[in-house]
């Protein structure tokens, strides 16, 4: 066979395996959106995720909040606003699905506590996650928003405190970013450690740019 023809060949089979994969994830996106697991939500299941297997960049944050489940677009509020100007991006950038993923620890509003929104409930990353994440090959910047990815993406990595675990930003980057939860909530936390604007959001800013 000349090298010609196995050329041609290989691109066929490349677009074949690329149609596959589409309709793979197109299945997979269709299976999630109708997922029912957390039927018994105070505003029932809507499941809210970003995902295409050319990303790059992966945010792994928490749960919608009550305003993301009305809309029905991740991080469409104030907290969506800081993350953007902290990664240095646009929204045309952050709901680019074949640049940014968004895959929070639980795809569906958990409802309303005492202090503030619910955790998100186990048993959707239980399900879910691992699965979705191996789908998502091209992956080359992870940011880790707030205490439950943390625990879910570091483990036994993550330090006595999250301001420390985020001090140590260093140990897995740039492949990994642990970071604070943009929430306008965390202003004080942000106050009171202007390292992490200072040191570490250039750094974020500049591997965003380069990956997009």
């Amino acid at each position: 066979m000349s090298d010609t023809i196995a050329g041609h060949y290989r691109q066929v089979e490349a677009l074949t395996d690329n149609r596959i994969k589409a309709r793979d994830i197109s299945s997979v996106l269709s299976t999630v959106r109708a997922c029912t697991l957390c039927e018994n939500l105070a505003l029932g299941p809507k499941p809210i995720l970003q995902l295409n297997p050319k990303a790059k960049i992966l945010i792994a944050g928490q749960a919608p909040g009550r305003k993301t489940h009305h809309k029905g677009i991740a991080f469409d509020d104030p907290s969506g606003d800081r993350l953007r100007d902290w990664m240095g991006i646009d929204r045309d950038v952050f709901y680019n699905d074949s640049v940014i993923a968004i895959l929070p620890m639980a795809f569906c509003y958990p409802g309303t506590g005492k202090s503030g929104d619910l955790p998100p409930p186990t048993r959707c990353a239980d399900h879910w996650r691992q699965q979705l994440l191996s789908l998502l090959p091209n992956i080359e910047l992870t940011l880790v928003i707030g205490q439950y990815a943390l625990d879910w993406h570091l483990g036994d990595k993550q330090r006595r405190t999250l301001t420390e675990t985020v001090s140590h930003w260093q140990d897995d980057w740039p492949e990994r970013l642990p970071m604070p939860h943009p929430s306008p909530r965390n202003n004080r936390w942000l106050k009171n450690n202007p390292w992490f604007s200072r040191d570490v959001l250039p750094q974020l800013k500049k591997q965003v740019a380069s990956l997009i």
